[in-house]
């Protein structure tokens, strides 16, 4: 494939503004590290109750994906309020892996309580299309496209509570990018009326909290789905921040 065309990491949302709200700030990082890195919305979002049109949300994430700075950003054609783990959700999701082959898939990780469960049926349907991206003798279903393995899985997370109990926990700084990652929350203005300022609030004050538990000014918290090895220790650890008290 064309370096033009491959994608380093794909964060994957079940609405446009969920990854700018989960890993927002650390796509930016990534996309400053030189990595190409893209989106892909399982479903368009709407309806939503103050959303005018289809066309309203999507230029919104198109706005907040320029914000962002990644390459590509792809809306797939599954229901908003009616997403289900299903074999179609799967392959649609698990073709777009095989075309841009990535050496990292960042994936809603959790429940969302009170929130829409569509998060959680991403939760599943991500996981699924990873492993179905693999699987050899299916052509019939992936239009003739190689198998991909997707290198690693990494978790983000909607909640806006800190929780330092998670296993195999990662930060990631965002320092530098915490406004890049409101701005881009902020371009969901369908979403995010005024009445809603509180949750930018929220969403700052818990960067923060995770950045200060690294080390850092703020970050953004993933789990892995394995534990995480190193064969130079000193080398792994040196990459810390030193004075985590600051």
């Amino acid at each position: 494939m064309d370096r033009e065309e491959q994608l380093d990491v794909i964060a994957v949302g079940a609405h446009p503004d969920d990854v700018e709200v989960g890993c927002g700030g650390t796509l930016a990082s990534l996309v400053k590290q030189g990595y190409r890195v893209g989106i892909v919305d399982l479903t368009d979002g709407e309806p939503t109750p103050l959303c005018e049109s289809v066309e309203m949300r999507l230029k919104e994430a198109a706005d907040a994906a320029e914000i962002l700075g990644v390459h590509k950003r792809i809306t797939l054609d599954l229901p908003n309020r009616r997403l289900f783990d299903s074999f179609e959700a799967r392959v649609s999701l698990a073709k777009e892996f095989r075309r841009y082959r990535p050496k990292m898939v960042l994936s809603l990780g959790a429940k969302t309580p009170l929130a829409s469960p569509d998060h959680w049926q991403a939760v599943q349907i991500t996981d699924a299309a990873v492993f179905y991206s693999r699987l050899s003798k299916w052509d019939e279903y992936f239009d003739g496209m190689p198998t991909y393995k997707v290198p690693n899985l990494i978790y983000y997370y909607l909640s806006f509570e800190f929780d330092t109990c998670s296993s195999n926990m990662i930060v990631n700084d965002i320092s530098d990018e915490l406004e890049t990652k409101l701005k881009s929350i902020r371009a969901y203005r369908s979403q995010f009326p005024p009445e809603k300022e509180y949750l930018f609030e929220r969403i700052k004050g818990l960067a923060i909290s995770y950045g200060s538990a690294a080390g850092f000014q703020a970050g953004e918290a993933f789990t892995s789905t394995r534990v995480l090895g190193t064969q130079d220790l000193l080398q792994a650890v040196s990459s810390f921040p030193v004075d985590r008290s600051a």
